[in-house]
């Protein structure tokens, strides 16, 4: 009685659980695999920003772009390689998408890069073609020898048609045309296959049908080694060796007379000059900075010095690609255009203790507070149970003329239990 009556919990539980596991949202799990990387990754590395995705749903073969920049925050932390080798790609969930053409300011990213520097910006652009149908989270990526994926904003692709229609086709440098990569030199390399493997089986088979462990090793304790080879066992070896060599030899021939122009894989690495430097005139000091727990609020409160010779609003506050602008500012609404995708972009905003622009050489304390469920449900808050418990971002400055500033602020960053 006591077994059924466990029997029967175990069976109610079950249910309980695949009713629960039935109404948790698929996509949403497939999805954002940026949110178990550590927050210092995501807040003091590479911050992307002005992201764009020209379209959200593409057939098989067809191509869309994703463009945008980032910037290689000054305060990197210790625990991260240096960029001294990055490789530009796209981030996708397995090989549904093609990586068509590559850019990182305007030279083509075949290769990596090398000695990328600290606190510039680099602007990079991607072609790419949908391969298999399906809904697929695609994200902008900066690999980073020694340290992976570093991920900006990602979007939903749409992929519809067939997967059997994928084609992608290549044109060689003597002029033939290949139809699609994806089957080129299949069957030839399953023919290479077969070869060695019918080699080895036959190999393997001569010496398994001879006496094995006990017959050989009673003749070794008997001192009679020279037993255990034969003048046939030699002579087969010596033919198979000679067959080995003469495919290996042979195949090269063939292959360098069918293929007499050969680039091979190109292991070596770019350097790359960043973006020119955007004029900035604005200092930032951060005099304090805390994250709210309960209220899921980053308080930070900067001393800003305005070193130029136009008013200055402030207008957004970026960091792990998410967006807090002040819709109080001009130009708040372009602003909410420019990066993608628009779920990053924190519904609360920023919200300022003075919202009035910083005029030309002053210098004023302010309070500016993000606060958004965002932060929990990026993951983002174990921040502060790191070594050094600190945090980077962008902050956006508009002046009258439209132009934009942009400058990196960080620190250190305190936990409190109550609203300040």
């Amino acid at each position: 009685m006591m077994f059924n009556c466990v029997k029967n919990f175990l069976s109610r539980l079950r249910t309980l659980l695949l009713f629960v596991l039935a109404l948790v949202p698929i996509a949403e799990v497939m999805a954002h695999g940026e949110r178990a990387q550590e927050p210092y990754l995501r807040t003091r590395t590479a911050q992307f920003y002005d992201v764009q995705f020209d379209r959200s749903k593409v057939e098989v073969n067809e191509e869309f772009t994703i463009t945008g920049r980032f910037r290689l925050m000054q305060d990197w932390p210790d625990a991260v390689s240096l960029p001294e080798t990055v490789y530009m790609s796209a981030y996708a969930p397995g090989p549904v998408i093609t990586r068509v053409e590559s850019y990182l300011n305007g030279i083509p990213a075949r290769q990596s890069f090398s000695d990328l520097q600290l606190g510039r910006d680099y602007e990079f652009k991607l072609v790419m073609k949908g391969r298999v149908p399906g809904n697929h989270h695609i994200h902008p990526m900066l690999s980073v020898k020694g340290s992976g994926p570093l991920v900006g904003p990602g979007v939903w692709i749409e992929v519809t048609g067939s997967k059997a229609d994928y084609r992608q086709e290549v044109k060689t440098m003597t002029g033939e045309v290949v139809e699609n990569l994806d089957t080129y030199g299949v069957s030839r390399a399953l023919g290479w296959y077969a070869v060695w493997i019918v080699l080895a089986a036959f190999w393997l088979a001569f010496w398994l049908v001879r006496p094995l462990l006990i017959p050989r090793w009673i003749v070794l304790n008997k001192g009679r080694e020279d037993l255990l080879v034969s003048g046939r066992d030699l002579a087969v070896g010596i033919g198979l060796g000679i067959v080995v060599i003469g495919i290996t030899f042979g195949g090269y021939a063939y292959a360098k007379k069918e293929y007499p122009y050969v680039v091979p894989l190109q292991a070596g690495t770019n350097k790359i000059d960043p973006l020119p430097e955007l004029p900035s005139h604005v200092a930032i000091k951060v005099v304090n900075a805390t994250y709210d727990v309960p209220g899921r609020a980053m308080r930070i409160q900067a001393k800003i010095t305005n070193n130029g010779t136009e008013p200055l609003h402030i207008l957004e506050f970026t960091t792990a690609n998410l967006r807090f602008i002040n819709k109080q500012a001009p130009g708040a609404s372009a602003a909410m255009l420019k990066g993608a995708p628009t779920d990053t972009v924190a519904r609360g905003g920023l919200t300022l203790s003075d919202a009035r622009p910083i005029a030309a050489s002053e210098t004023r304390e302010v309070t500016l507070e993000a606060s958004d469920v965002l932060w929990e449900l990026e993951r983002l808050v174990s921040f502060l149970t790191d070594v050094d418990s600190k945090f980077g971002g962008l902050l956006f400055f508009s002046a009258p003329n439209g132009q934009r500033q942009i400058s990196e602020i960080g620190g250190p960053i305190l936990p409190t239990f109550i609203q300040l």
